[in-house]
């Protein structure tokens, strides 16, 4: 990528996008096409066609995505499937009729089988059943790789496909509902600090196995693979390093200064037993994370009392 190159980022306000967005800023890029989702509805199949006819941009991020938790992800299938496939399928075709230079598409780790082989290599795609509880978003996600390959297969479009671990960091989610477990817990222990309580009650048996990458590593790694890697199918993003949820909880509580105790409650569910990416593909290439897990929390923590506070 030139520094003059445009360059859209879709989803630029999220937590991936604007990590991406500070990435190349920092980089010395600055011609960035930004829209958010009130001036422009990716769902929306003639307005994408309208923007991409207009602006032309010659890489395109897709970050953006209905996003949310298990509940969250369980609770609205209809809504993540399709709001997923809408956004995907109308960026992705508009990128080759538009003669996108290079595209990269962001999935999940969801994309894996529930129980399959640990850690998650790239291979293992399709090859069982997934999670059930976020089994829609899921099926968006796989659709978006497939459909990078096979833009690629039949037109010889550079559209690659990366698959980034848990993550976390600056303009996290942090709804009591709908967030992810790191920064749900986050605010969990945050309020229960400040509210005096004398324990904090953590989803699930606090068993499972989890990895998780700060969004600013994600966005270094995104820009390392815009310019090193051009090969078809996917490649996954994380650190290869796992804790469980028990041990996550007990170094946020530290971080956060909570005194009290941890209650697990086992009538809500656990989801994945566990989900480690094999890095070994991006590590070969050349790429390795730069910030730790009690680093990175920290720094998260920070954001959130500066934005919900």
């Amino acid at each position: 990528m030139e520094k003059n190159d445009k360059i859209y980022i879709a989803g630029h306000r999220g937590m991936v996008g604007s990590a991406i967005h500070r990435k190349l800023k920092k980089e010395g890029f600055s011609n960035f096409i930004l829209k958010t989702s009130q001036e422009l509805d990716l769902r929306n199949q003639d307005a994408v066609a309208g923007f991409f006819a207009e602006e032309k941009p010659k890489y395109v991020f897709l970050a953006a995505a209905k996003v949310g938790g298990i509940v969250a992800n369980n609770t609205y299938r209809a809504d993540f499937l399709y709001e997923n496939l809408a956004i995907q399928n109308n960026v992705i075709h508009q990128s080759f009729l538009n003669n996108v230079e290079k595209l990269m598409f962001l999935g999940s780790s969801c994309i894996y089988p529930k129980l399959a082989p640990q850690p998650l290599r790239e291979d293992y795609l399709l090859t069982g059943p997934l999670e059930e509880t976020n089994e829609p978003y899921a099926i968006a996600k796989i659709a978006g790789i497939k459909m990078c390959d096979a833009y690629r297969a039949q037109y010889g479009c550079n559209f690659i496909s990366v698959m980034p671990t848990n993550l976390y960091g600056y303009n996290d989610n942090y709804h009591p509902e709908n967030s992810h477990v790191l920064p749900a817990l986050i605010r969990r222990f945050h309020e229960a600090k400040v509210s005096g309580s004398n324990k904090v009650t953590i989803w699930g048996s606090g068993f499972p196995l989890r990895e998780f990458l700060f969004a600013d590593d994600l966005a270094d790694a995104c820009f390392f693979l815009m310019e090193h890697y051009n090969d078809a199918h996917l490649i996954n993003i994380g650190t290869g390093s796992d804790i469980s949820i028990k041990d996550l909880a007990i170094l946020i509580k530290k971080i956060v200064g909570f005194k009290g105790e941890l209650v697990f409650d086992t009538s809500k569910p656990d989801g994945t037993p566990r989900k480690l990416m094999d890095v070994s593909k991006l590590r070969d290439l050349g790429w390795q994370h730069n910030i730790d897990l009690a680093k990175g929390i920290t720094l998260a923590y920070e954001d959130f009392k500066k934005k919900y506070l």
